[in-house]
């Protein structure tokens, strides 16, 4: 697992990148060792860059809205990120400039836009009419702090509450203040000696527009008349408010208070609220008050025409319900349910059959949004269960340690994870479909599948299928589950050498092809799994533990004897004699009292029910030595042609067949090199301190190293100072000038200079620049594979660079990549027929590579990528044809061999902040661009590049952000992106009845231009607030503000037209009204004939 020393990561942020015009001049151009020119196809035009989606959870969520006729979802978060959400599959992500906190979201219902309210005191309105929604106006409060917004239903104008207790009217479509404004000295008079405090809460009444509810923090509400400028109503509380709402008949509302309490008023009744609930208080026998529960948070009031109304709240547990849960409750009638969240709960909304506060709501689910999950409950089927989430947002189930990302994977993989996949899922879930269903798909214009893998501070690991700019979750695999678990922390072993998380991954090693995964974890252990769809029960969980020494030859080893040298180059004798076996655990401490021999994890010793999907082939330990715990695993590598597996950290390097269930190689990092080690060594330093964890939750960005470190000599002082440790501690000064192994490649290709045919070998890099060649002699393929022993020598090759290796690749005599031979995947539990047998027999297990099929006198190429540079190396010749510096002043965090358009090219992510690309085998820049500085390990750890220019990184502990740095990408976004906002008929408005239109009643009508309007209302002081134009341009102002008002108009004339259709209807109800009316004169006058008689008088 790498680690940053956080100095030299700050110092890079600073540099500048330097690579291209300097070091080009530089590249080593040897004529007459020079092969062939390769043709290079890729070109700077076929690179740009640009954010592609972000998926998963938005990281700490503030405000939530749903257009209920759009049924689109909108979440805004204290950084001020906006998510929008449709059917599964349409997802946005937006961000506002500020990075201030969204306080509150207001859709314009079917307008295809939002409005936003951000903490400092400005309002945005997007156009979400447009598949990147953008801001078209801002309104930035001067004065006054935003604290509520309300917009009714098909109205322009926008209610302001601000923190002084004063409400200001916007006009949306102009995004200008009108100069119509509730003081609130005007609203509370002398019903209250002191300030109501700031404005909790707006509506108007469902049936009269021109009455308008406010509600002040101090318990003060109230029903305000607009036309008059005057207060009708006073309602006056002893509890702090939190929420108000309606009753769709508009004579009762709810109010939801800091003592766990509910009130209900009657509107015509002041005085007095008409009825109390305490949802949760205990109520006691003597008639006493119950007592005071925690604040309701916030309330909702729905009615439905067939039964009781719901009302739904969040909060107001009782106090003496400690370490409970956050709570939902939803009463109907007599019933009390209380659903338990695991998360605290930021806000809910109730989604309705209709958009119209007047009519009967008829509830059908409710949306929780909670700290770090979004729940929905189907309010219709009993039990209230939960609609199964189809977004993608359990990224962060588990902490994510480190990720993978494979693009253009065999066609069969997805298929193959999602059948394993689909077994793992969770029962009892609402039979509904998602009600999250608006918008529409963008155009699939990529047709490779894609793949990420997610490693989890728990251990767990998830594949995801990326293909096509989504994300869904296909299979989940716990690690953890092979070791025996510790109950409690005073049971835990003494052998843990990280506090938290354990089973933490810490390094990912996939082949595609043959489906073989291997992860490194935090507690120095490596596991191997086989895919496979067969269920299977092990008996014994095959293991083997090795001991990883750190030796200098003047040092004795713990047992006393010599560490042997390593065998001389060319000898090709058997390592498996000098090299210790597996050592069981036999002793838990040596001699003098100190642990040795023994594992940080104890793996199971009872049978392992394994189901179908990815099962274990092999647990490897490294064990604790002489009272020092085992160091954390830098690299790792499988191969499944060669059945091996290779893994190397600060002490340096073991590699077991997997097949036959043996260490092949054991040796420290200085042994590697022979008598070739080039670098001057210090004698080990005794190292007592525990590791920190390798998990991204708790990195500790603060961590200082000093600055005496091994040199390499191809380094100055200046470079030095960037170089950094890749050890998994960095406590110690003995640890951090350790040379650490980084990169590890199998590959078949020429190990020497006299070779005339590739052979199988493996490419090691170092921390200190080193690249070293073993060369693996393998036994036939069939059963001799499981019978000879594999064979591993040194090859004596030793190839520098400047900065530590990061990743090594080749390329064949016509410069595609050689991939490293593959076996394809197979059943492994299903018995072989005959046939089969023989064909594994004669079958050598190492696909061939491109190369070794062709002339013997054609050459390959070695790219080799450092921290700080890039090589080209011919081989067999070993001569470097091209380099590059990549950086002077920075450093390389990743780097990738990746293909785009039919080539390939090296990807780079630079502490500086800089993406940057070049052309293979030349190395010429092609793409060089500022992207984002490393603002923390995060980015660091889980940034990578894949194959046609697509790349990822977590930009939130819950939140994978995508990127592509290729031009045709980037040109096809647009179609590929959903769209948000489909064009979606108002639905009708409830029919006022018969009777309600003769006698009067029903819902109200209000001309707000005549109210608000500059005509009415004059202008607002302009140093109340500053209108911004936004980037959305004019041509959105059109597409969404006026649609405001010309919907409206729309929405208006096809009600005429309806209207028309039900002529007849129309002429016998204008007859009766006509008749009604006359009957209504004549009575008027009957009325005033006998008014002034006295009864005796008829």
């Amino acid at each position: 697992m790498r680690k940053f020393n956080i100095r030299k990561v700050l110092d890079g942020l600073t540099a500048v990148s330097s690579a291209a015009s300097a070091s080009s001049a530089a590249q080593q151009q040897q004529a007459g060792n020079r092969e062939s020119e390769i043709q290079e196809t890729l070109q700077s035009e076929h690179f740009q860059l640009c954010k592609t989606v972000r998926h998963g959870f938005p990281y700490q969520p503030s405000a939530l809205a749903f257009d209920p006729v759009q049924k689109i979802l909108a979440i805004g978060t204290q950084t001020g990120a906006l998510r929008l959400f449709g059917r599964p599959g349409v997802e946005c992500y937006c961000q506002h400039d500020s990075g201030a906190a969204v306080i509150q979201l207001q859709f314009l219902i079917n307008e295809g836009a939002l409005v936003s309210a951000l903490a400092d005191d400005t309002l945005h309105l997007w156009n979400l009419r447009q598949k990147r929604p953008a801001i078209i106006h801002s309104l930035k409060f001067n004065r006054e702090r935003i604290t509520f917004c309300h917009l009714p239903f098909q109205s322009k104008w926008l209610y302001v509450g601000t923190e002084r207790g004063n409400i200001h009217i916007v006009n949306v479509e102009s995004f200008t203040l009108s100069g119509y404004v509730i003081m609130w000295n005007k609203a509370i008079e002398l019903s209250s000696k002191s300030h109501p405090g700031p404005i909790v809460h707006i509506s108007d009444n469902p049936m009269d527009e021109g009455k308008l509810l406010i509600g002040f923090e101090s318990g003060t509400v109230v029903l305000w008349d607009l036309k008059s400028k005057k207060a009708d109503y006073r309602y006056s509380h002893d509890e702090a408010i939190h929420s108000v709402a309606w009753h769709h008949e508009g004579k009762q509302f709810i109010c939801s208070h800091s003592d766990g309490t509910l009130t209900i008023w009657n509107v015509k009744s002041p005085t007095r609220p008409f009825q109390t609930i305490t949802p949760h208080g205990k109520q006691l026998k003597d008639g006493k008050k119950p007592e005071p529960c925690k604040p309701i948070l916030k309330v909702e009031y729905k009615t439905t025409r067939a039964g009781e109304p719901f009302i739904i709240l969040s909060g107001g547990l009782s106090y003496d319900t400690v370490g409970r849960r956050p709570c939902l409750t939803v009463m109907h009638g007599k019933s009390t349910a209380v659903l338990e969240m695991d998360y605290s709960i930021v806000d809910f909304l109730t989604l309705c059959e209709t958009p119209y506060p007047n009519d009967f709501q008829e509830p059908y689910a409710v949306v929780v949004l909670l700290e770090k999950d979004l729940v929905l409950i189907d309010l219709a089927q009993n039990g209230y269960p939960i609609f199964e989430n189809p977004y993608p947002l359990t990224i962060h189930e588990s902490p994510v340690t480190c990720c993978e990302y494979f693009a253009d994977c065999p066609v069969d993989l997805i298929p193959a994870l999602y059948s394993v996949g689909a077994r793992q899922k969770r029962q009892g879930y609402s039979k509904k479909e998602w009600p999250i269903s608006g918008g529409n798909w963008g155009m699939i214009t990529q047709s490779y599948p894609e793949i990420i893998i997610t490693g989890h501070a728990d251990g767990s690991i998830k594949f995801w299928d990326a293909s096509a700019i989504t994300l869904q979750v296909l299979y989940k695999l716990k690690t953890a589950k092979v070791f025996e678990k510790s109950r409690n922390k005073d049971d835990r072993p003494n052998t843990d050498i990280v506090d938290e998380d354990p089973y933490a991954i810490q390094i990912i090693s996939w082949c595609p092809e043959s489906r073989m995964l291997c992860i490194a974890g935090v507690s120095a252990h490596v596991i191997i799994y086989r895919f496979s769809k067969q269920e299977v029960t092990t008996e014994v969980i095959p293991m083997l533990e090795v001991r990883l020494l750190y030796e200098i030859n003047d040092i004795e080893s713990p047992d006393g004897e010599q560490v042997p040298p390593l065998p001389t180059p060319g000898t090709g004798s058997n390592p498996q004699s000098i090299v210790p076996q597996s050592h069981p655990s036999t002793s838990s401490s040596s001699s003098d009292g100190l642990r040795d021999n023994v594992p940080c994890l104890k793996v199971k010793n009872s049978p392992l029910k394994q189901s179908p999907g990815y099962q274990i082939e092999l647990v490897i330990q490294l064990v604790w030595v002489s009272g020092e715990p085992p160091q954390q695993i830098t690299s790792l590598a499988v191969n499944s042609a060669y059945g091996l597996v290779v893994f190397g950290n600060c002490n340096g390097i073991a590699m077991v067949d997997y097949l036959q269930k043996t260490v092949l190689l054991n040796l420290g990092t200085i042994e590697l090199y022979g008598s070739n080690d080039p670098y001057r060594r210090e004698p080990r330093s005794p190292r007592k301190t525990r590791q920190p964890s390798g998990g991204l939750c708790d990195i500790n960005e603060g961590t200082m190293v000093p600055e005496d470190r091994c040199k390499s000599p191809t380094s100055d002082v200046k470079d030095n100072s960037f170089s950094r440790s890749r050890s998994s501690s960095v406590t110690s000064i003995d640890k951090e000038s350790r040379e650490a192994i980084s990169a590890l490649h199998f590959c078949e290709t020429f190990t020497r200079k006299a070779d005339t045919s590739p052979s199988p070998c493996l490419w090691v890099g170092t921390t200190l620049g080193t690249v070293l060649v073993i060369v693996l002699n393998l036994p036939p393929g069939g059963e001799q594979r499981l019978l000879q022993p594999v064979i591993v020598s040194p090859s004596g090759t030793i190839l520098r660079l400047k900065g530590a290796i990061l990743r090594m690749a080749f390329l064949d005599t016509t410069g595609s990549l050689v991939s490293p031979a593959h076996e394809p995947w197979r059943e492994h539990n299903v018995p072989e027929d005959k046939d089969e047998k023989d064909k594994l027999k004669k079958r050598r297990p190492v696909s061939v590579s491109p190369s070794s099929s062709q002339e013997i006198s054609e050459n390959q190429y070695a790219v080799i990528c450092s921290e700080k540079q890039a090589k080209v190396i011919s081989l067999p010749s070993q001569n470097c044809i091209y380099k590059q510096n990549i950086t002077e002043t920075s450093f390389v965090l990743r780097g990738d061999i990746v293909s785009l358009s039919n080539s390939i090219c090296l990807a780079c992510f630079c502490a500086n902040g800089h993406i940057m690309t070049f052309s293979l085998p030349s190395l010429r820049p092609l793409l060089d661009v500022y992207y984002l500085p490393l603002t923390n390990m995060r980015i660091a750890r889980t940034f990578c590049f894949t194959n046609n220019g697509q790349a990822l990184y977590l930009v939130s502990p819950t939140e994978i952000q995508r990127l592509t740095y290729s031009q045709e990408t980037c040109e096809n976004l647009q179609e590929m992106l959903g769209e948000l906002f489909t064009p979606v008929e108002t639905p009708e408005a409830p029919n006022r009845g018969f009777f309600k239109g003769l006698f009067g009643g029903g819902a109200q009508s209000l001309d707000r231009e005549e109210l608000f309007g500059e005509s009415a209302s004059g202008k607002a002081s302009r140093s109340l607030a500053q209108h911004i134009p936004g980037p959305g341009g004019i041509e959105g102002v059109k597409g969404a503000a006026s649609g405001v008002v010309g919907e409206l108009a729309r929405a208006r004339l096809a009600l005429d037209e309806r209207g028309q259709k039900l002529g007849e209807l129309e002429e016998k109800t204008a007859a009766m009204l006509y008749s009604a009316d006359s009957f209504s004169k004549h009575a008027h006058e009957m009325m005033l004939k006998y008014k002034d008689k006295k009864w005796y008088q008829f």
